[in-house]
């Protein structure tokens, strides 16, 4: 850990602004910055983006900024600002997509289900589109597969989490052995044995809707940005430049 890094500071300060713009201006704020789905009329396109710095409450912030101060930090002090900045940004993104292409499903496996029984796709769609939705809908469809439809195309998502999860795939792989003290668990972890459980945790919950951390989780933006993290890891390693810093 050690010293706050200089684009580790400037995140968690944007990060901060965000947050108490949010508790001044509320829905307001939900609205024009959170990831909505493509097909909802709030969603533009720099949600991919602004919906980073959007946190749902005060713990949501304060684990991922102590994330991001305690695991970025050693990383941007490899690879320098430019660097870090391409790799969180780039890990953020592809939690966004990889979390939208799942409500995708969602939305398309419930509007499916109610087509085939009869009901009018433009009926469905406006019905949905005003906030709104019948209950009669959950007896021609199973209750997750309604859940998740109005799920995916009404719940925004908000959060750091999908970058910080790409960061915590990184430092894993930049320094495997580095041992963690959680608050959880009373003995040290190696990062090696740790990250990939806690991203597993997180596809199980994805996967079966059991979720193991709470409610209101999007498991698969998790995922997304450790997914795209390694990737990102596997092909500068793979291509002998993963410590070149971009900024000297």
């Amino acid at each position: 850990m050690g010293r706050i890094t200089d684009a580790v500071k400037h995140l968690i300060i944007i990060n901060v602004l965000f947050f108490v713009a949010t508790q001044l201006y509320g829905d307001q704020m939900y609205q024009w910055f959170s990831l909505w789905f493509p097909k909802n009329e709030n969603f533009e396109f720099w949600q991919m983006i602004s919906h980073m710095f959007m946190h749902g409450g005060f713990m949501h912030i304060l684990f991922n900024m102590y994330a991001l101060w305690a695991f970025g930090s050693p990383l941007e002090r490899m690879w320098g600002r430019n660097k870090f900045f391409f790799f969180y940004f780039s890990a953020g993104i592809g939690a966004a997509l990889i979390h939208t292409g799942v409500n995708y499903y969602y939305f398309n496996q419930g509007l499916d289900a109610l087509v085939s029984s009869g009901i009018p796709k433009e009926q469905i769609l406006e019905i949905i589109s005003g906030g709104k939705y019948s209950p009669s809908w959950y007896d021609v469809a199973s209750k997750s597969t309604i859940d998740n439809f109005l799920g995916a195309f009404n719940t925004p998502a908000v959060g750091a989490s999908g970058a910080i999860y790409g960061v915590l795939v990184a430092f894993g792989m930049s320094y495997p052995n580095s041992e963690l003290f959680l608050m959880f668990i009373p003995v040290p972890v190696k990062a090696k044995y740790f990250i990939p459980v806690l991203i597993g945790l997180d596809l199980f919950s994805g996967v079966t809707g059991y979720s193991i951390f709470g409610n209101g989780i999007a498991h698969f933006a998790h995922v997304g940005g450790a997914l795209f993290g390694f990737i990102m890891m596997w092909y500068w390693k793979k291509n002998e430049f993963n410590n070149n810093r971009w900024d000297r």
